[in-house]
């Protein structure tokens, strides 16, 4: 119904009518609008006033912003660039081409433009990025009533006045105070007498994973952000660092199921690009099981004596993916909530070593059983089914250990040369562990069945 209402109004073409239907919606519903009637975009983002406007404009997608600005009105552009807070407008230009990011920046007055320009000096993924110098800072030596007065005249430009920043002469950080402990005291009380001095910061050159960590274990609405030398220089609020771990948890999840990471909503991905993001992936999967059919040649003369261990091939290979699957999305998840680091490899390998021995014991049993009940009741494994019994059993024992050990230490190994642990997805994880599971499993055969093989 809203989308029917807003295209009656449109094609009446009463901008003001449009303008007060507009301003009647939630920021959400407005975004909602977009993504159903994209055509319209540029349409709704003029009409609304400046400031619902930025508000929309800085929860759309990228390439959504980017098809908005190349309809818009110079005017409307200019506004729209200037109104937008420094960390919105700085995540939006990095996401630009070169030209592009030159011809908004001269839109900007010189003071924005330097500021703009400093900003984008970080590195791509460094917490610099994500931070606005909008914020408001105070002297340890003022009164509450000097603060009070400091807030009303400079708070509204501020990103934030939920927390106030204690600086010295130098611009040195010494402590951050909430707003509440200002309201809740007397007008003469000294901002020394309210500092507690366990001031939590950030740095401007450290990853924006860490700032995610960061707000998560201590429950912050904005944090400061400092230099090496702790001199202040902005801050990065909740809102950026929610949107930041969004887009982490999606890269990593398209990563974990062997696709390189989508720049544009599914459905906005041209059909080419979409191939070439999963090809890659696809093709070194490809090869790698190309290596279990070597595997298989190999012990081809092996086969052919005891073909019965053809069947277990399924049973074998999928244990083993589905165990280093298993080990490598736990660690993969810990690393990404703070919860085990490189130096933890150790104690996780000792972890998984126990699980991975435990789990394979369990489905060596079943395995066993299964073949037991069978020889009751048919003859299907001849007169080496004991002999095949215990290869089954004691292959799965080895490459579920196996599939453990691999699938809890890639990511490690991957942290360790500075790669992201998300890559070690499960498909890739599944496809080691079922060539070596292969060659555990024959090897195993090969022992036990070497009088039948003969």
């Amino acid at each position: 119904m809203l989308t029917d209402q807003i295209k009656l109004l449109i094609a009446e073409g009463d901008p003001i009518q449009l303008n007060e239907y507009l301003d009647n919606l939630n920021i959400s519903e407005v975004e909602s609008l977009i993504d159903e009637l994209p055509e319209y975009a540029d349409t709704f983002i003029s009409t609304l006033s400046i400031n619902r406007a930025v508000n929309v404009f800085r929860i759309l997608d990228f390439p959504t912003q980017e098809r908005i600005v190349k309809k818009l009105s110079g005017q409307k552009l200019a506004e729209l660039i200037n109104e937008l807070p420094p960390d919105d407008r700085t995540s939006f230009f990095s996401e630009l081409h070169g030209d592009a990011v030159k011809k908004m920046i001269i839109l900007l007055p010189p003071a924005d433009r330097k500021e703009a320009l400093s900003l984008l000096g970080y590195p791509e993924e460094s917490i610099g990025r994500l931070m606005t110098p909008d914020y408001i800072t105070v002297k340890e030596h003022w009164s509450v009533a000097r603060v009070l007065d400091h807030i009303r005249k400079y708070g509204k430009n501020s990103e934030t006045i939920d927390v106030l920043y204690v600086i010295d002469e130098n611009g040195i950080l010494l402590d951050d105070i909430r707003i509440r402990e200002i309201l809740l005291v007397k007008p003469d009380v000294l901002v020394r007498d309210l500092m507690d001095n366990r001031l939590i910061s950030l740095k401007a050159y450290e990853p924006q994973e860490e700032a995610i960590n960061i707000f998560r274990m201590n429950n912050r609405v904005a944090l400061p952000v400092t230099d090496d030398q702790q001199i202040m220089l902005g801050i990065v609020t909740v809102d950026d660092i929610l949107w930041v771990a969004n887009e982490e948890y999606t890269e990593d999840i398209q990563r974990f199921g062997g696709s390189e990471a989508l720049d544009e909503p599914y459905l906005d991905v041209s059909l080419m690009n979409l191939v070439k993001k999963r090809a890659g992936w696809l093709v070194i999967l490809f090869i790698g099981e190309l290596f279990t059919a070597t595997v298989m040649q190999y012990y081809e003369h092996q086969l052919e004596k005891v073909l019965v261990l053809t069947m277990f091939i399924p049973l074998i290979v999928s244990s083993g993916g589905n165990s280093g699957s298993q080990a490598s999305t736990l660690i993969i998840r810990a690393m990404a909530l703070g919860e085990v680091g490189i130096v933890d490899w150790w104690r996780v390998m000792k972890r998984e070593f126990t699980a991975g021995l435990l789990l394979g014991l369990l489905l060596g049993f079943i395995g066993f059983t299964r073949i037991y009940g069978w020889h009751l009741f048919s003859d299907v494994y001849g007169e080496h089914w004991l002999q095949i019994a215990f290869t089954v059993s004691i292959s799965l024992v080895g490459i579920v250990l196996w599939g453990s050990l691999i699938g809890s230490m890639f990511p490690f190994v991957l942290r360790r040369f500075g790669a992201d642990p998300a890559t070690s997805s499960a498909p890739f994880v599944a496809t080691l562990v079922d060539v070596t599971g292969l060659i555990i499993y024959f090897s195993v055969a090969a022992t036990i069945l070497h009088e039948a093989m003969k």
